[in-house]
């Protein structure tokens, strides 16, 4: 299928697999690849563009668990005060509650957003099935999980009483299920 204004200028769009480079166009008529160094150009967006989604699934991440940092020092601050304000008395175990505020929901609104929609461009460049923009997604992919998603885990060397050496297993929701 050509799309455009079919002469020498159009569009080489295809919705089966091909492996276009000079004259393919990609979401709008206006990013039509007209010579290889624009087509190398576009592969590199691609692959900067998919790795800035990891990047941003990364920083929303982070910015979840600081904030639950925050909570948890609240809490504890709140522990010690009731600790302290019961003294001689029997404690039972209690729990609270922390919600994010508004502004913090809105942090982790707009980073959710900008996610998303970086996604869904990529999304969209996929489904025109070049192979080799298909290609950079791929590898954008990859160096967005090498240089963003550093695997760690903290294990406490000298567990209290009845408590195990190795770590409990991380349990975050998927990404895409947030």
């Amino acid at each position: 299928m050509n799309a455009g204004d079919g002469g020498s200028g159009s569009c080489r769009i295809s919705m089966l697999w091909n492996w276009y480079t000079v004259d393919a166009c990609f979401l709008s008529s206006s990013w039509r690849i007209q010579n290889r160094g624009m087509f190398a150009a576009s592969c590199i967006g691609i692959v900067l563009l998919v790795v800035s989604v990891e990047f941003m699934r990364r920083i929303g991440q982070e910015y979840d668990n600081s904030v639950v940092r925050q909570w948890h020092r609240q809490a504890a601050v709140a522990r010690d005060r009731a600790i302290e304000g019961s003294q001689g008395s029997s404690t039972c175990s209690e729990m609270t509650m922390f919600r994010a505020t508004p502004l913090q929901q809105l942090i982790r609104a707009l980073i959710h957003a900008a996610t998303f929609g970086a996604a869904y461009i990529i999304m969209l460049l996929a489904m025109y099935f070049n192979g080799y923009i298909i290609i950079c997604i791929i590898i954008g992919s990859a160096i967005g999980k090498f240089a963003c998603h550093w695997l760690t885990v903290t294990i406490d060397l000298q567990p209290g009483e009845g408590e195990r050496l190795l770590q409990k297993p991380l349990l975050q929701t998927t990404i895409c299920c947030d």
